[in-house]
C-alpha cells in the first residue's frame, strides 16, 4: 500500500525516475539475481537512461527463476497457496476493463523504476482505484500483494508477460 499511497500523495510531483524498493538494505531471500543482493549496489547500478526510454524497469534481473510463467488464471486446479491467481480474473477486469491474459509473468518481489511520464500515463484515480481495492479485498496481505507484484509492470504500460 506505501507504493500506492506515495503515488497518490504526490500525483504529479514525482522526480524524472522513481525507484519502488523493499525496506531492507541487502541479504535478502529475493535478492537473487540483484548486484550483492544488495537494494544500495542494485540502485547504483540503475541505468536512468534505460528507465527513462522504457518508462519502466524491474530491479531484480535474473535469469533464475527469471520471468517463470507464474499466474495462470485459467488454470483447472489452482493449489490453494495460490489465491492471488484465482483472484487475478476478477482484478485484471476491474483494474483494466479487458478479458484477462492467459499468462501473467514478471520477475518477483515488486522492486523497480518507473518515470514520472509512465507514471503520469494513468490517473490519480486508477491509484485510488488500486489503492482502494487494497484495502477492501478479503485476500491476506501475502496474496493482495502478490497480485500487484505480478501487475506492477502491467499498470506502467507494459505487456502481461515481461
Amino acid at each position: 500500500m506505501a507504493y500506492l499511497t506515495y503515488l497518490i500523495d504526490n500525483y504529479g510531483k514525482y522526480p524524472s525516475t522513481v525507484a519502488f524498493i523493499h525496506s531492507h538494505q541487502d541479504r535478502f531471500w529475493h535478492g537473487a539475481g540483484m548486484p550483492a543482493r544488495s537494494n544500495m549496489v542494485a540502485l547504483k547500478a540503475l541505468k536512468i537512461d534505460f528507465v527513462q526510454r522504457q518508462g519502466f524497469a524491474n530491479l531484480r534481473c535474473s535469469l533464475g527463476p527469471g520471468c517463470p510463467a507464474e499466474v495462470q488464471p485459467y488454470r483447472e486446479e489452482t493449489p490453494a497457496n495460490r489465491m492471488y491467481e484465482r483472484t487475478m480474473l476478477t482484478v485484471w477486469e476491474i483494474f483494466f476493463g479487458e478479458k484477462c491474459p492467459q499468462v501473467i509473468a514478471a520477475p518477483c518481489c515488486a522492486q523497480f523504476a518507473v518515470s514520472r511520464d509512465q507514471i503520469m500515463m494513468r490517473p490519480v484515480e486508477d491509484y485510488a482505484m488500486y489503492r482502494q481495492w487494497l484495502m477492501e479485498t478479503e485476500l491476506d496481505d501475502d496474496n493482495s500483494g502478490r497480485v500487484f507484484e505480478y501487475l506492477w509492470h502491467v499498470i506502467f504500460g507494459r505487456n502481461p508477460v515481461q
